[in-house]
This record gives structure tokens, C-alpha cells and sequence, in this order.
């Protein structure tokens, strides 16, 4: 398999000449990203381990002689181009994909920098929506480092994860952490990321499986995470945060504690589901831990266990799975050889990943989407892809 896809890339120059009468000037790759552990941990103060994948969005970009913003995404044929100018950036409650050009554009002139022409842009990607692979993220760290190269911005790489941050946080309203960003920012060839989102320390981890791979499982079931209990989870871990400092008057996040502390200290938190919730960020995050020092001693089956550990705590703790990653879940540990597997992202649909033998991938993939598509009703697609750095020019 060749790590980015070559078709797609030529697809997308051919379209975009077709389109706009010109060649693009700039071509650029931003991956997707898995989180190999660590969900729901990056807002509570603790430990992600997420890796950069060959599945992604493609952009290429042509400056412009006026104001005017051309733009067309291969993805969304029905939208066509979309055509606005460069201070036309107020959100639009019905706005597609180009929100994120939008959201883009008004968090740099937000922080300073100057977008002084217009542009066309053409976007194609090989990611499901709404499959937990961060298309979103992905899409804004390719834009980001489009406006920064096509106009010298000078932007550090830091302050790019931020910015795709932001544009969730201010100008979308989600309230979602920094891992996404910073995955697909700061990924390395078959190196996974173990980031500390307190500091934002990181430390780049081989991730290494051998006879096994790891297969990527979306159920194709929608979601929005705007729509979904997500907000509702993160003011949960708040209130218990809150209870707590009540009786750990020094912890800033949930993050900083270990089960013994968070457990000797449990009676702070009144209510059994805020407890709960609480109870998956901090057991998380250690498993995190656990789950950097396995992959780097290479014992994968230690590894896999963790995996689960984490999907159970998910579904039980934080009820974030649902009946479509459930049903992933169960039938992957129900096929032989299978070392892990466990929901990733957020939640409420998206995918899974899993930790197969090799050689067993094609037998997986069929066994897994029968059961699945007999209890569901419809298919889940499966994906293999290969672990790679972050976003870049081509």
C-alpha cells in the first residue's frame, strides 16, 4: 500500500484546473489521526497517545488579483463553489465544510495576521465524515498551513494546533480539547504521540506491532458531536473536579490524580454518575501511562488488554460507546487471535480500532461486518492505513 494516496492528489489538480482555468500553486496532505488510547482525557488534564494516518485531506490552493474566495470540496459534489469575500466570515448556521474556511480565516485575523487577496481552493479527502478519524481537525490544520505558507505568516507549528483548537472552541462552540490538533500537527512516521495536555510536553513513541496491524472500524452511523452529550460529559468531569477540590484543594485538573488519591477521596463527589465519570478520566489516564510503557517494552498483549480496559471503561463509566461501537467491539474480541480493540475519538458513533494478526485481516474484516451488519441493519466499512507525519506541503 503506498502510504498517501497518489490518485486522489492527481484527482484533485485535474478538478481544480478544471474548475478555476488554472493550475493549483499548492498542494498539501493533513492526515486523520487515531487515538491509540486516552479518550476523554484530554480536557480532564491527562495523557492522550494519538498517531497521524495515511487517511486524510487533500488542498490545493491558487492565489487570486481580487477580495474573492473561490472554493469547491470533491467530497460535497451538490454544494458546488462557493463563492465569498475576504471579510465575509461571520458564521452561517447552514454552512457545510466551508465553515472551517470561515472559522480559519476569522481566528487569524482574531490573532493578528493578515490575509490581504483572495484564493481558490480545492479540497478532497479519503476519510468518512463523522467517522472519529478528525476530519475536522484534519481540516483545519491543512488550511492553517496553507494561509501560512501561501501567505509567509510565519505561524510556529504550536500556534497552528492552537489556532484549529480555537476555531472549535470560539467559532464552532464545541468545547473539545487539544489532541486532534496536535496529532495530526505533530505526527511522526510510524511514531505515536504520548502528549501531556497539561504542558504540552510529548514524547514520540515507535508504534511498532509486527505480525499484527491495526484495522480502523466506523460504524457509518451520523454524528454530530455539537448534537451529542459531549458538552454534557465535560461539565459533568467539571463538577466533579469541583466536589473534589472541596477536599484536594491544590488539583487544577483530574489529570494529576492517581485511582488510590481519586478513590480515598470519592465521598467529595455527591452524585453515583458524576463519580462515574470522574472514575474514567482518572482510571484513563493511567492506562494511558501503562500503555506507552507496554508499546515500548513491546508487549502487545498487555497492550490489547489495555484496549479493552479502556472500551469497557468508555461504555460502563462514561457511556460514550453506544449500540454500533459496542457491537464492533464484541465482534472483534470475538475473532481468533485478536490482542484489543476499543472505540476511538469521541464517541456516539465514529469508529473503532482493533490489534488483529496480519495475516488473519481478510477474515476479520468479513466475519466483523457480517455480525455487525446482521445486528445493525447496515454495513460498517473497515480501513487499514499506515501511521505518518503530520500536516505538510506535498
Amino acid at each position: 500500500m503506498t502510504t498517501l494516496n497518489n490518485e486522489l492528489k492527481t484527482s484533485l489538480q485535474e478538478s481544480f484546473k478544471e474548475r478555476f482555468a488554472i493550475s493549483a500553486e499548492y498542494l498539501f496532505f493533513s492526515p486523520g489521526r487515531i487515538n491509540l488510547i486516552g479518550e476523554h482525557t484530554d480536557y480532564n488534564g491527562g495523557h492522550v497517545f494519538p498517531a497521524a494516518i495515511s487517511i486524510g485531506t487533500y488542498g490545493a490552493l491558487a492565489l487570486r488579483d481580487d477580495d474573492e474566495i473561490h472554493l469547491f470540496s470533491a467530497n460535497f459534489p451538490d454544494v458546488g463553489i462557493s463563492v465569498f469575500k475576504l471579510d465575509d466570515i461571520a458564521a452561517r448556521k447552514y454552512d457545510s465544510w466551508v465553515k472551517y474556511v470561515r472559522g480559519v480565516l476569522s481566528e487569524l485575523k482574531r490573532a493578528g495576521y493578515n490575509i490581504n487577496r483572495g484564493f481558490n481552493i480545492g479540497i478532497v479527502g479519503d476519510m468518512p465524515n463523522a467517522s472519529g478519524l478528525s476530519s475536522s481537525a484534519s481540516l483545519e490544520l491543512l488550511l492553517g498551513e496553507m494561509f501560512n505558507t501561501a501567505f509567509d505568516l510565519k505561524i510556529s507549528r504550536l500556534d497552528l494546533v492552537k489556532l484549529g483548537q480555537q476555531v472549535e472552541n470560539n467559532y464552532l462552540g464545541l468545547r473539545t480539547g487539544i489532541m486532534d490538533q496536535f496529532a495530526i500537527g505533530f505526527g511522526e512516521k510510524e511514531q505515536a504521540i504520548f502528549l501531556d495536555v497539561n504542558t504540552m510536553e510529548y514524547e514520540l513513541i515507535p508504534a511498532e506491532f509486527d505480525q499484527y496491524e491495526l484495522i480502523i472500524m466506523t460504524t457509518n452511523k451520523r454524528r454530530e458531536l455539537v448534537d451529542s452529550k459531549y458538552n454534557e460529559r465535560r461539565d459533568e468531569t467539571e463538577l466533579a473536579l469541583k466536589e473534589l477540590q472541596t477536599v484536594l484543594p491544590t488539583i487544577k485538573s483530574l489529570g494529576e490524580l492517581d485511582m488510590a488519591t481519586f478513590e480515598a477521596n470519592k465521598a467529595a463527589i455527591k452524585e453515583e454518575v458524576i463519580y462515574r465519570r470522574a472514575r474514567h478520566a482518572v482510571s484513563e489516564n493511567e492506562r494511558t501511562i501503562l500503555a506507552t510503557k507496554a508499546l515500548r517494552a513491546h508487549d502487545l498483549v498487555e497492550f490489547g488488554k489495555l484496549l479493552q480496559q479502556s472500551h469497557i471503561s468508555l461504555r460502563d463509566d462514561y457511556e460514550v460507546t453506544g449500540e454500533e461501537l459496542d457491537t464492533l467491539f464484541d465482534a472483534a474480541m470475538a475473532q481468533p487471535g485478536v490482542l484489543g480493540a476499543r472505540m476511538t475519538g469521541a464517541g456516539f458513533g465514529g469508529s473503532a480500532i482493533a490489534l488483529i494478526p496480519r495475516d488473519s485481516a481478510a477474515a476479520f474484516i468479513e466475519n466483523v461486518g457480517k455480525l455487525y451488519a446482521e445486528k445493525i441493519g447496515y454495513a460498517a466499512s473497515f480501513y487499514t492505513a499506515e501511521i505518518v507525519k503530520g500536516t505538510a506541503q506535498l
